[in-house]
């Protein structure tokens, strides 16, 4: 795929396309057509996904309100009470959150919320943005329904993070906190296209096309969605022993709820699969290529050895990377993930600055055509050389990324 043709996929698909909207099946439709002028053909596989629409969303804290979003799938309710902020997650600093509205730094996560549950807080306060940057950005976050399942709902709103520090340095006593909503559930959608082989073994390439509600997702994630497209596009064209499914997974940034579904209703289907190729933020014009092996560490040695042979700069490791590749690790499936991590101020994602200015259509085409090499290696192989299995110390990083087992210092 050349450059010219990469930037004006980028170009096409600039606007914010959340986790089941309609926007976000605009996208998966865009994508149908890209795939379509190639020649081939991929479908849409629709999922379940909770979805909510805020009509009040107020905090107050010593009678001056705050601009904020609700959470959505937070429930309805209004609660007034004692403000504290935590800093730390020692027993001590738990035990303060009763019968108080707690705000935290960072995102609600699993263990978080239980802890505020456990230790008996009445609703909670997240904030995002930076203080250095002019906008007053507020994301629409949400309770994942992963977080809240089996506990006891609150109610929740996120500010910028300009108003949390002013919140906190006014020593504040007492907040309110009012949310109104109406849940309901739509469809997400996959977009997938399958290329079979001439064996029944697969190899199944993913990315997510989905945004979160500030980024137009270029460098998270479109980029790995055009990737797949050049993959799609070189293999439509060249032999290949084993299939090749690509996934372009939705709603991803609400949880790898695409890559979950496609795993819960194709686990017979998983048998078949040898190896999952994942891309999650390539092309930036800055930063370092790297892959991460959820597999067998021989897997980050041989992609090592081969970008020596290719002459293309490399950072492997075997880790748990938090994307698409994922869910499938978790079924068993050993899993890679292309990534060029921009450093800081280079390649911000999730907010407004995440554009077509961060990316290089050049830079794209080189990762992407490191990528094929890979990927033909894997495709054309008299037998797949990646053990069909997930080490141990992988399945303890697995058991603590899906909230299985909770992790050190969580």
């Amino acid at each position: 795929m050349d450059p010219k043709k990469i930037m004006q996929i980028f170009e096409d698909t600039a606007y914010v396309h959340t986790g089941g909207s309609a926007e976000e099946l605009k996208a998966a439709e865009y994508i149908q057509s890209v795939v379509a002028g190639m020649g081939l053909e991929a479908s849409l596989m629709p999922f379940p996904v909770d979805m909510a629409d805020i009509h009040e969303a107020v905090l107050e804290v010593d009678g001056v309100s705050y601009p904020c979003k609700g959470f959505r799938n937070a429930g309805s309710s209004t609660v007034e009470a004692p403000f504290y902020y935590l800093t730390n997650t020692d027993r001590y600093s738990l035990e303060q959150c009763r019968g108080k509205i707690v705000m935290i730094d960072g995102f609600m996560g699993f263990w978080r919320y239980h802890d505020l549950v456990e230790y008996g807080a009445v609703g909670f306060i997240t904030y995002s943005g930076n203080c250095n940057c002019p906008d007053r950005d507020i994301d629409q976050r949400e309770l994942r329904c992963f977080i809240r399942e089996g506990k006891r709902i609150m109610p929740g709103v996120n500010i910028n993070v300009k108003d949390a520090m002013e919140i906190v340095r006014s020593c504040a006593k007492t907040a309110r906190l009012t949310l109104r909503q109406d849940e309901y559930t739509v469809d997400s959608r996959n977009v997938i296209l399958d290329m079979p082989g001439e064996s029944d073994e697969y190899i199944v390439l993913t990315a997510h096309y989905d945004t979160t509600s500030l980024s137009c997702g270029t460098y998270d994630n479109m980029s790995g969605s055009v990737g797949l497209m050049g993959i799609a596009e070189y293999f439509a064209a060249h032999p290949h022993k084993r299939g090749l499914r690509f996934v372009w997974c939705g709603s991803e940034e609400r949880g790898l709820l695409g890559s979950k579904a496609y795993c819960n209703t194709h686990e017979e289907e998983l048998k078949k699969i040898v190896l999952c190729v994942n891309m999650d933020m390539i092309g930036s014009i800055m930063g370092k290529f790297a892959a991460v092996a959820t597999a067998e560490e021989k897997l980050c040695d041989y992609v090592a050895y081969m970008a020596n042979e290719y002459g293309y700069g490399i950072e492997t490791r075997q880790d748990v990377y938090a994307s698409d590749s994922t869910p499938f690790a978790d079924h068993g499936v050993p899993a890679i993930t292309f990534a060029r991590c921009a450093p800081k101020g280079c390649g911000t994602i999730h907010e407004r600055y995440d554009t077509i200015a961060l990316m290089s259509g050049e830079q794209m085409a080189k990762d992407i055509d490191f990528i094929i090499a890979f990927t033909d290696r894997m495709a054309n192989a008299a037998r797949c050389p990646v053990a069909r299995e997930i080490p141990d110390n992988m399945k303890d990083k697995l058991d603590g990324y899906m909230n299985r087992k909770r992790p050190a210092g969580k």
